[in-house]
């Protein structure tokens, strides 16, 4: 499932209709005291900020028609009080209802080019993030993308599960930065994990051309700053039939395996480089294994989870988190997941989050 890095605001129909229906009910508000006050307190003065108020919810024509009302209104008010200065408020009636209608079609034009644009962000974030089976063999999976920028719901974090000869094998990864910048540089990575992973026999390899795509990639699109675009990722390969898990882990925060017998962080002995530093650094890869049976539950995450902080800055304790989760399918984990990400942050991500749970089902 991918998501907005915000909750979503589920209001109840009522109150959103109450608040559609606030310049109405600010015109009346003004209406009323304007007739039940003496003329000298002048509230009538305030009609222009009902169509003001219009124009950031409304469409122009309902815009303009609450102006018009409000014009007729101070125009019925000046045959009760003569004294209101009637003219220099229906010129400011008149005044604001027009700039009002204009910031209307301004603020219409905006959200239709805004939803354009999530359209395609979204387009171009499936190419990336593609629809997981969430079951491969024996092998339940299911995913969580949040991305920090919200409003185009797309960032460097990537993920990618493909089923080969070999095994299931699994892909996780962040690209450093976030928003637009860092997607070709995931799309690259994720598009040669889905021919590796089916040509090469050993996890090294597949992490080599990993390496190589990245290193292509930041060579033909170099990065705005003068920081280095790399990636962390993590490959995992579960056997068919299961009963173990190997993992290859470039720079990337380690799994978490919750079974039977409590909680392990699956700690590689010798960590992998960071892919397109491998040039830099060495070259050198290692693949750790690990017992991996039935009905034990895997979580590979991106370091935004871990790093995700509350308001007093407290990161969000994930480990301990995990330890506390009861034996729960894939798809219920990574929702408790998600609901108290965004309880711990108070609906505000500074990073994009992706995670994968993987449960080895009985035979």
């Amino acid at each position: 499932m991918i998501e907005s890095g915000r909750p979503r605001q589920h209001r109840r129909h009522g109150r959103g209709w109450l608040v559609r229906l606030s310049p109405v009910v600010l015109t009346v508000v003004i209406a009323s005291l304007a007739y039940a006050t003496p003329p000298e307190m002048a509230f009538s003065r305030l009609l222009p900020a009902a169509p003001a108020l219009a124009a950031a919810m409304w469409p122009v024509l309902p815009t303009v028609l609450l102006g018009t009302v409000c014009l007729l209104l101070m125009i019925g008010l000046s045959l009760v009080f003569p004294d209101l200065g009637t003219w220099w408020t229906a010129a400011g009636i008149i005044a604001v209802t027009v700039a009002a209608a204009y910031g209307s079609h301004l603020r219409l034009q905006r959200e239709r080019t805004l939803f354009q644009v999530r359209l395609v962000a979204e387009a171009a974030q499936q190419v990336v993030l593609s629809p997981l089976p969430r079951l491969l063999g024996d092998v339940e999976i299911e995913s969580l993308y949040l991305a920090a920028a919200a409003e185009a719901r797309i960032g460097g974090d990537f993920y990618e599960v493909v089923d080969t000869p070999y095994g299931v094998r699994l892909l996780i990864g962040d690209v450093r930065g976030k928003g637009l910048p860092a997607v070709g540089a995931a799309a690259a990575i994720v598009n040669a994990f889905r021919e590796a992973a089916y040509d090469e026999a050993d996890m090294i390899d597949v992490a080599r051309r990993l390496d190589a795509s990245s290193t292509r990639y930041n060579a033909a699109f170099p990065p705005d700053g003068p920081m280095e675009r790399f990636a962390t990722a993590l490959l995992a390969q579960i056997p068919h039939g299961g009963g173990r898990i190997d993992i290859l882990n470039c720079g990337h925060p380690p799994p978490l395996l919750l079974n039977r017998d409590g909680l392990r962080v699956l700690e590689s002995g010798t960590p992998s480089p960071l892919l397109s530093l491998a040039e830099l650094i060495g070259g050198h890869y290692s693949v750790d294994g690990f017992d991996f049976a039935p009905g034990d539950l895997l979580l590979l995450y991106t370091d935004g989870i871990a790093e995700t902080r509350a308001r007093d800055g407290e990161f969000f304790p994930l480990t301990a988190w995990m330890s506390r989760q009861p034996p729960t399918p894939p798809r219920d984990l990574l929702t408790a997941l998600h609901r108290d990400l965004l309880r711990h942050s108070r609906g505000s991500l500074d990073d994009d989050i992706a995670a994968l749970a993987v449960r080895l089902r009985d035979p």
